[in-house]
């Protein structure tokens, strides 16, 4: 006969049966644990479970298992009872308040989202509150769609636990386990079940290949070094002997020439037009540097939660692409995802489809002219003696401004310098800006300038005088404004090398221009529109999360961006890698050597087909004269001249501690227009900082007059602290 016990755990188990198919779906577990205001950790803890096992439960990858499950069953029905769903038609009950956690309870790890669906409690990163708008209207779409073939989102976090489980934290707050054991393994996984990957952002291009970071502790789990050795990072990867590359070659999966270093790529052979492919970003090899992806002075990425850092970089796959390594390389290819060289084209007479180039790409690697190629290229062998410092007449000098000046007597009499920034303004500069497509034409016997063809002209704008020149009624003194002309703000002093903006800015102020001698490109297009159009789309997104939008301006703007300063920090690094990414991308379309070979040997760049310098110094060139025309309406609508420029950043003295104090506006108080614009939008500014005139005069003294002060005046140096 049956003893009492042996009786309640025969009932015990007839209950947990029962309860097997008493769950809700998926999506409604987590709507009934978000109502009631719990965090996943709450839940885990209760159940003696693992937070990542209900992240899983909630997203329908796994089942609760007994005795598991019957407890989760009657937790459910509990909340169900107490927050039934919303009747159709009616607005749903208001979510309750998360419920404090004692210091016994486990600690909640967030559960980030980029999907349109309910939030989690923000615990401990908020995420934001409703998708903003993006320019133009429409809503930036989401990461990842359930069903789809990318269904987890474009890249993982790998992460192993201490008891030896390997997670892998996607975004949305989705937790997969990770059955691998081996980094093989892994990219076997990865390919076959993890739905990892980004839909591509051209109907000809190609979809994104999935991303792993792999934590410190996912390293140890797959036996690959905490750091690499001093040889190995000169190398930029692992040694050719480790064991993990062997385990990669003997499971037939290949890497690319660049290795096993911080990002590598393991793949294998495609399977028709299918890539098998999976990049590999090593966070504890620095594949993250601070100084793009992070706060160099307080980095936050080390000990980030692999589910905040999913969350961060989902977000920027979602906004910007999936990263492919740097900020600069990511934003290179950029342009070529937007742009796809190539498309499939069916051949009429034969009925096959066949490989066609696409007319508003680069699609080829041209020739290059000497006057626009770095000091370390091959063309420039044999052509110049040792250590030979090239002038303005055999190399094209198109850079940002980098001048200052000294304060008069008059300017002396105000008491504060006011700094202003121009929000993204080397892709602002990209904006409507039309570039070479195709290899260079070879203009000479003293060619027509024709502003209609990007490339490179040979011209002497000595003889353009700027001391007196009229803007509109006004007469404005130009010997108080750097020449446009030249990254110094000198005049020049002969024939020099121009890209097309700055020739056809000395044509727009009136001047006439002879060129002796061109390069140009004949095919031309606005190749970069749609790149700026993305990281404007993205970088507006972002500042809105943080409270700043398009429609302040004035001091609502300013109140806005200083608040912005206390608000989610994970949007203030997805703010400055976007920053990043447009400012490295046209850096890198002239990527120099990095001591990979010897000097005038050809470097790995080379071989790229967007290793354009032209298309660079055509940007430079643009953002640099448009600097130049917004001082010129600026002095002339009010007065004021500028005392240091470092690239983007222009300093004024001010009888007031505000930008308002001196960016001129009109009588209505809206600003003047064609000066420069208090706003978030690319090519409007911002307020980076202020410092005192004494504090300026000092620096002079103490430096012999040699410094540029624009560089100086950060954001948190705040003049008052300097009286």
């Amino acid at each position: 006969m049956s003893t009492q016990d042996e009786l309640f755990s025969a009932v015990d188990a007839l209950l947990e049966h029962v309860a097997t198919d008493d769950l809700p779906a998926p999506e409604e577990r987590r709507r009934l644990r978000e109502a009631a205001g719990l965090s996943q950790a709450q839940v885990a803890g209760v159940l003696g479970a693992r937070r990542e096992a209900v992240g899983s439960w909630e997203s329908g990858k796994s089942e609760p298992r007994a005795p598991k499950r019957a407890a989760y069953a009657r937790l459910l029905e509990g909340l169900a009872t107490r927050f039934p769903p919303a009747a159709s038609g009616e607005p749903a009950a208001p979510q309750a308040r998360p419920a404090p956690v004692s210091a016994a309870s486990p600690e909640p790890v967030p559960a980030p989202d980029s999907r349109p669906r309910p939030r989690p409690a923000p615990a401990p990163a908020a995420v934001p509150p409703s998708r903003p708008k993006a320019a133009g209207g429409s809503t930036a779409k989401p990461a990842a769609v359930a069903g789809s073939r990318f269904e987890s989102g474009p890249l993982a976090v790998v992460d192993a636990g201490e008891d030896g489980q390997v997670s892998a934290y996607c975004v949305g707050g989705l937790v997969l386990d990770v059955p691998a054991k081996t980094i093989p393994a892994l990219v076997d996984w990865t390919l076959a079940e993890a739905r990892l990957g980004q839909a591509r952002l051209h109907r000809h291009g190609r979809d994104a290949d999935p991303v792993l970071v792999l934590t410190g502790a996912a390293l140890e789990r797959y036996g690959l070094p905490a750091a690499l050795s001093q040889e190995e990072q000169r190398a930029g990867r692992l040694a050719p002997g480790h064991k993990v590359v062997r385990q990669i070659e003997r499971a037939g999966l290949q890497l690319t020439r660049r290795g096993f270093g911080p990002w590598a790529r393991v793949f294998r052979d495609p399977e028709g037009s299918v890539r098998r492919c999976v990049q590999l970003c090593v966070l504890p090899w620095n594949a993250l540097d601070a100084r793009e992806w992070d706060s160099k002075d307080d980095p936050r990425l080390p000990a980030m939660h692999p589910a905040d850092l999913a969350r961060y970089l989902g977000l920027y796959a979602e906004r910007v692409m999936t990263p492919r390594g740097t900020t600069a390389t990511t934003g290179l290819e950029l342009m070529v995802a937007l742009h796809p060289p190539t498309r499939a084209h069916k051949d009429e007479a034969g009925g096959e489809f066949k490989q066609a180039f696409n007319d508003d790409a680069i699609t080829a690697l041209y020739e290059v002219v000497d006057c626009e190629v770095p000091d370390e290229h091959p063309n420039l062998k044999g052509r110049f003696a040792r250590h030979h410092i090239r002038t303005p007449a055999e190399m094209l000098m198109e850079e940002p401004y980098d001048w200052c000046r000294a304060l008069s007597d008059e300017e002396c009499a105000n008491r504060f310098l006011i700094a202003v920034d121009v929000n993204m303004s080397f892709a602002a500069a990209a904006n409507g800006l039309t570039v070479g497509l195709n290899g260079p034409t070879h203009l000479t016997g003293d060619p027509t300038f024709d502003a209609a063809l990007p490339g490179s002209w040979l011209v002497d704008l000595s003889h353009v005088d700027l001391s007196r020149v009229h803007v509109g009624d006004r007469t404005v003194d130009g010997t108080r404004l750097p020449s446009p002309f030249t990254p110094k703000g000198e005049r020049p002093e002969g024939p020099a090398w121009y890209a097309t903006p700055t020739v056809a800015y000395a044509v727009e102020l009136g001047f006439e221009v002879a060129p002796l001698e061109a390069y140009v490109r004949t095919r031309t297009g606005r190749y970069l529109d749609a790149w700026y159009k993305r990281l404007r789309d993205a970088y507006v997104a972002t500042m809105a999360d943080m409270g700043v939008t398009t429609g302040l301006a004035g001091q609502e703007f300013l109140d806005a961006m200083a608040r912005s300063n206390e608000a989610d920090p994970t949007m203030g690094l997805l703010a400055t890698a976007i920053k990043a990414t447009a400012k490295g991308g046209i850096g890198k379309l002239r990527q120099r050597s990095r001591g990979q070979v010897p000097y005038y040997e050809p470097y790995p760049a080379l071989r790229r087909e967007t290793w354009r310098p032209d298309i660079r110094a055509a940007v430079l060139a643009n953002q640099r004269v448009g600097l130049h025309r917004k001082l010129m309406k600026t002095a002339a609508a009010a007065g004021v001249y500028p005392v240091a420029i470092g690239t983007d950043a222009i300093v004024y003295p001010s009888p007031g501690p505000s930008p308002l104090d001196v960016l001129p506006h009109t009588p209505e108080g809206k600003p003047v227009p064609g000066t420069f614009r208090l706003g978030v939008s690319p090519g409007m500014v911002k307020h980076q900082g202020t410092r005192s005139v004494l504090w300026a005069e000092q620096l002079f003294e103490e430096r012999g007059g040699v410094c540029n002060i624009a560089n100086l005046i950060k954001t948190g140096h705040d003049a008052g602290a300097e009286e």
